[in-house]
């Protein structure tokens, strides 16, 4: 049992030999009781810009924490300098759970696991519908992690001036995903793009990903005007401009709505080797139950799988099964395959 105060032995003190003038270190972590809640907005080359209240505060990771990382989107405790000021740096002491995570690895045979954004309730997927092509592939793989990761998905198809989308939104009707269609002149019965897409924002954290040249981060501008960033200071803290090209993942109050949206760098793949098929499953509650027969470890592709005879008897739209199945098959191949 740890003891604490004058109960203190020598079990509970560690020193590191071999150095003069070494203090003994103990191995009694404070609680940090008063430490001030926040959330990581940005993580820039180990700092990390935070929202504590209504300031913008500077942190860094505290030794305590070890190799657990912070990532956008996470809830923290904070100690320190809490002023926002210039040159000040408080101390992240604490990261909250996490309610949902969006992860990809480098590529499929990469085990590295990297968590790009944490606590987002929806993943926005950006695709132009031409210029560049739509990459199905890309938009599966970016299913697969939303459903693994407990993120609601909704499709967000640009540039439908150039090309029409039900072709591609037929890929996708078993799965009942909300889309948005939107057109280069962000015009359509009156409303802006950016209007039509902020209603299926509000008081939502929402994620976007996309491929470079589909306008993901245009719209991002829209949904987030230039005095908003100048009002908040959230951009200008991180990179001293108005406006901001994505390096790296960045936290901005939705306009003129109660929500957050976080841009994400271009992606140009995704790789899913840490997907469990078992947990892809649970986004499909009218096949899940047919499960119960599948032989153990099954792939949900195979001679014995169960879910052929739940759809047979009816329980599920055979759709269903279908895209369940494609989805899977992603984590096999490439985008480009």
């Amino acid at each position: 049992m740890r003891r604490y105060g004058k109960h203190t032995d020598e079990d509970d003190i560690r020193s590191r030999p071999n150095r003069k003038g070494n203090r003994p270190r103990t191995n009694i972590r404070p609680k940090h009781e008063d430490a001030a809640e926040g959330m990581v907005l940005t993580v820039d080359r180990g700092r990390l810009t935070c929202l504590v209240d209504d300031r913008v505060v500077m942190a860094m990771k505290a030794r305590e924490l070890g190799r657990k990382a912070a990532v956008v989107g996470d809830r923290v405790s904070l100690v320190g300098d809490m002023s926002g000021k210039k040159d000040t740096l408080a101390r992240i002491v604490r990261i909250e759970e996490r309610a949902s995570v969006l992860r990809r690895t480098a590529d499929d045979d990469d085990p590295f696991e990297r968590v790009v954004v944490a606590n987002a309730d929806q993943l926005a997927i950006v695709t132009a519908l031409a210029d560049p092509e739509p990459r199905p592939r890309l938009i599966d793989r970016c299913l697969v992690a939303a459903f693994d990761g407990g993120l609601e998905p909704l499709l967000v198809l640009t540039k439908s001036d150039l090309a029409p989308p039900e072709k591609l939104l037929e890929l996708y009707g078993a799965l009942d995903i909300p889309y948005v269609v939107t057109s280069q002149d962000e015009l359509y019965d009156g409303h802006t793009a950016a209007d039509r897409v902020r209603e299926h924002l509000d008081g939502r954290t929402t994620a976007f990903v996309g491929h470079s040249g589909v306008g993901k981060t245009t719209l991002v501008n829209a949904l987030v005007p230039e005095d908003r960033r100048r009002t908040t200071g959230l951009v200008n803290a991180v990179t001293g401009r108005g406006r901001h090209t994505t390096t790296s993942a960045l936290a901005l109050p939705l306009d003129r709505a109660d929500g957050w949206v976080i841009d994400t760098p271009g992606v140009r793949s995704f790789g899913l080797h840490h997907v469990d098929p078992s947990r892809v499953i649970n986004a499909f509650p009218d096949l899940e139950p047919g499960t119960e027969n599948c032989p153990r470890a099954c792939s949900h592709d195979e001679p014995d799988c169960g879910l052929d005879a739940w759809v047979a008897e009816g329980h599920a739209d055979p759709a269903r099964l279908y895209s369940l199945r494609r989805l899977l098959a992603t984590r096999e191949r490439r985008e480009g395959d």
